[in-house]
C-alpha cells in the first residue's frame, strides 16, 4: 500500500480530549523516531499530526497500532484539506483528492466531528454520500461490494468541517475503527439496569477481538463486579451466561437479583476478596485512578482474576499522563509477581471523563 500522497495522520477524538490526543501521539511518533507537529483545536474532536518529513508517514504506517492508542477513536492517513468545494459540483475535487491516493476502496465513509456544532453538516453528509459513492464507482475506484477483496481492501474517509471543505485520507479495515466516526451503533437494552451496561458492551467489542470473546467470555465463569449499583455491569455479564458476586454497599435492581445468575454482597470494593479466583474482575468505582490501578493489579498478581475490564476516572490536567502512570502502576506490579500480561487502555464513545482499560493475565 502507497503512502506518498498522504502527508499526515487524521485522528478523531472525544470533544475536550483534543490536547490529549495530540500529546499521546506526538508521544508514539517520536517513539519511532518521527518529529513533527499537531493540530488540536480545543472541542473541535479531531487532530491532525504532520511529520517534518513527507517520508515518515510510511514509518507510522508500519508501526502505529490503532487498537494502542488510548485518546484516538479512528486513524486516517490523509492527503490533506480540500477547500472551496463548489456547491454543484463538489464530487469533482473530491473525486480528483480520491485518485491521488492511487488506491481502491472496498467502502467510503462521509464523517464530521463528533460536535452539537457539526449537526448540520452530519446531515449533508448523508445526502451527498450517494452521489459521491456513484460517481468513485464510475471512476473504477471502488472494489466489487462482497468480493473477497472488499473486506481488506482500505476505506475511503471524506471528513467535512462544513459542506465546503474536507479532509481526505483513508484507513486500514485492520487497523482502524470499524464504526463510522469511530462512534458504536449500540441500543439501550430495556432491561438493563443503566446506561452504563453500554460502556461494557463496546470495552468487550472493542478490546476483544472475536477470537478472544469466544474464549475468554464463556457460559458459567465467575465474575466480580466492584461497585456494582444499580448493576449495568453485572447485567451484561450475566447476559453473557456469568456467574457474578457483585460488590456494593448500594441498592442494585430487583429485577437482576431475581434473575439467579447475581449474588449480591453489600461490601466495600477495596476490601472483598472471592474466597477463590474467578475468571473476571469489572471494576467502576468512583475513585482516585492510581488507586483503581493499585488495586486491579493487585487482585491480577495475588492470581485472583485473570481477565478484567475497569474505568480509570481521569483529573483535569495531566489526563494522559495520568493514564500512563497507571499503565505503569499494573505493569510493575505484575512484573513483580512475574507474571505475563497484556493491558490494553481506550477511551471509549461511552466514556466521559474516564478511559477503559482490559487486563489479561497470562500469555496473548
Amino acid at each position: 500500500m502507497s503512502f506518498t500522497a498522504c502527508h499526515s495522520l487524521l485522528l478523531y477524538c472525544r470533544a475536550g480530549f483534543e490536547k490529549e490526543c495530540a500529546t499521546e501521539i506526538m508521544a508514539v511518533a517520536t517513539e519511532q523516531g518521527v518529529s513533527g507537529y499537531a493540530k488540536a483545536k480545543p472541542d473541535s474532536a479531531y487532530v491532525v499530526f504532520t511529520p517534518h518529513e513527507e517520508a515518515a508517514i510510511a514509518t507510522l504506517a508500519h508501526h502505529l497500532r490503532y487498537a494502542e492508542l488510548i485518546f484516538a477513536r479512528q486513524l486516517i492517513f490523509s492527503s490533506g484539506i480540500v477547500t472551496g468545494l463548489p456547491v454543484a459540483h463538489r464530487t469533482v475535487p473530491l473525486l480528483q483528492a480520491a485518485q491521488a491516493l492511487a488506491l481502491r476502496f472496498g467502502s467510503l465513509l462521509l464523517e464530521t466531528a463528533d460536535t452539537n456544532e457539526a449537526k448540520e453538516t452530519l446531515a449533508f453528509c448523508r445526502q451527498f454520500t450517494p452521489h459521491m459513492q456513484r460517481a468513485l464507482a464510475q471512476a473504477g475506484l471502488l472494489v466489487n461490494e462482497g468480493s473477497s477483496e472488499s473486506a481488506d481492501a482500505p476505506r475511503l474517509h471524506l471528513f467535512f468541517l462544513g459542506s465546503a471543505a474536507a479532509y481526505v485520507g483513508f484507513s486500514n479495515p485492520g487497523n482502524s475503527s470499524p464504526w463510522a466516526m469511530g462512534i458504536p451503533r449500540l441500543k439501550m437494552p430495556r432491561e438493563a439496569p443503566s446506561r452504563s451496561t453500554l460502556k461494557l458492551v463496546e470495552a468487550l467489542f472493542e478490546m476483544l477481538n472475536d477470537a478472544e470473546r469466544a474464549t475468554r467470555l464463556k457460559s458459567g465463569m465467575r465474575a466480580v463486579d466492584l461497585g456494582a449499583a444499580p448493576g449495568g455491569w453485572s447485567w451484561q455479564l450475566a447476559k453473557h451466561g456469568l456467574l457474578v458476586t457483585a460488590i456494593d454497599n448500594g441498592s442494585l435492581d430487583k429485577a437482576l437479583l431475581a434473575g439467579g445468575m447475581v449474588e449480591h454482597l453489600r461490601e466495600d470494593g477495596f476490601h472483598y476478596k472471592p474466597k477463590r479466583p474467578v475468571d473476571w474482575l469489572v471494576c467502576d468505582m468512583i475513585e482516585s485512578p492510581s488507586r483503581i490501578a493499585t488495586l486491579v493489579g493487585e487482585w491480577a498478581a495475588s492470581g485472583l482474576c485473570r481477565e478484567s475490564i475497569f474505568n480509570l476516572k481521569l483529573p483535569m490536567k495531566k489526563r494522559y499522563e495520568e493514564a500512563q502512570r497507571c499503565r505503569d502502576i499494573i505493569a510493575a506490579r505484575l512484573e513483580q509477581a512475574g507474571m505475563p500480561h497484556t493491558l490494553r487502555m481506550k477511551q471509549l464513545y461511552h466514556d466521559r471523563e474516564e478511559v477503559t482499560a482490559y487486563l489479561h493475565c497470562g500469555r496473548p
